[in-house]
């Protein structure tokens, strides 16, 4: 079956963004049998494929001297505990104050990949999303952490508190995800162009009088606002969430200490627990964060008030302070 040339090297090339892709194809920086192509060009089998990557270039970020909370870092890879309202990388109307701009302060070995010399970036975290993100230094751990990403072998667990009562114990949400069709700034499960999402989903609590439930997420792949869209879809959207209802339902709530709680919060409930990849040197790696303060203040309140006794998690209700991490190696 014909491939287009562009999604050959999206596959082939997973250390490369679809952009960077479609960029050296118009760039003429790609070949097929010594000839420039288009990227829908069709692959029928047997041909040459010729990619040429530019020398990388200084990055137009600027260094910044941004605390980083660390929880590990060797000479191919840094580990950081992302707070919420952190955004990850430059772009229209934050040129500056993001994990990026740390990374370059911090970090003075940086991989180049694509044409940019940059803190290899190879996923990121919606800006009022906590939890645990990796970071690359070199380009055999950039590629090596793209390749799994894209293999979905990358473990990612998150939690979240969401409005409404789940649907059951468990379950997998199954619906691709693309630019709403209307709302440029939301991601939709109808959008016209689509990508393949998949989220596995387990409840943890339910607090039935306030109509919450505590959620554990495993992503299996990582679209832009996955888990954000596809718990709003369920009708159970994270509680704080301003673009898909999270923040809508407040008053729904009938306790007012909780109300209150959930009013100053100030972003969603969602948290990035726990990340696990495989070192490029072969050492199997597993990070996680406790809940920040913020979400663990809501959280126990609500195990208060429903007497709730200490449950065999995987992490803790109560695990901090938030610097509180682990790391295992095997």
């Amino acid at each position: 079956m014909a491939v287009r040339l562009d999604r050959f090297l999206d596959d082939s090339l997973p250390e490369l963004t679809r952009s960077q892709i479609k960029r050296l194809i118009d760039e003429g920086a790609v070949t097929l049998d010594g000839v420039k192509s288009k990227a829908g060009t069709k692959l029928r089998g047997g041909e040459k494929i010729c990619v040429v990557l530019p020398e990388p270039v200084a990055p137009t970020a600027q260094a910044e001297d941004i605390p980083l909370t660390v929880l590990y870092e060797d000479a191919a890879l840094i580990v950081v505990n992302k707070p919420a309202q952190l955004v990850v990388h430059p772009a229209p109307g934050h040129q500056g104050g993001t994990l990026v701009n740390a990374l370059l302060h911090h970090c003075k070995d940086l991989s180049g990949v694509g044409g940019e010399l940059r803190p290899g970036i190879v996923h990121r975290l919606d800006k009022d999303t906590s939890g645990v993100m990796v970071a690359t230094k070199d380009d055999r751990t950039h590629q090596s952490l793209a390749r799994q990403f894209k293999a979905h072998t990358i473990k990612r667990r998150y939690r979240a508190l969401v409005y409404g009562m789940m649907p059951a114990a468990r379950g997998t949400i199954d619906q691709p995800i693309g630019r709403h069709p209307v709302h440029r700034k939301k991601m939709s499960t109808e959008a016209r162009t689509s990508r393949h999402a998949v989220t596995h989903w387990q409840v943890l609590r339910r607090y039935e009088a306030d109509r919450l439930s505590l959620v554990d997420l495993r992503l299996e792949t990582g679209r832009t606002h996955q888990i954000r869209v596809h718990l709003a879809g369920l009708n159970c959207p994270v509680v704080g969430d301003p673009l898909y209802g999270g923040s809508s339902r407040i008053r729904g709530l009938g306790d007012g200490a909780l109300q209150q709680m959930v009013g100053r919060l100030g972003r969603q409930f969602l948290h990035a627990w726990q990340l696990g990849f495989d070192h490029p040197d072969g050492a199997a790696m597993l990070f996680q964060a406790a809940l920040p303060p913020e979400l663990q203040e809501i959280l126990s309140y609500l195990e208060e008030k429903y007497h709730h006794q200490p449950a065999d998690l995987d992490i803790p209700l109560y695990a901090g302070p938030v610097e509180t991490t682990s790391h295992e190696n095997s």
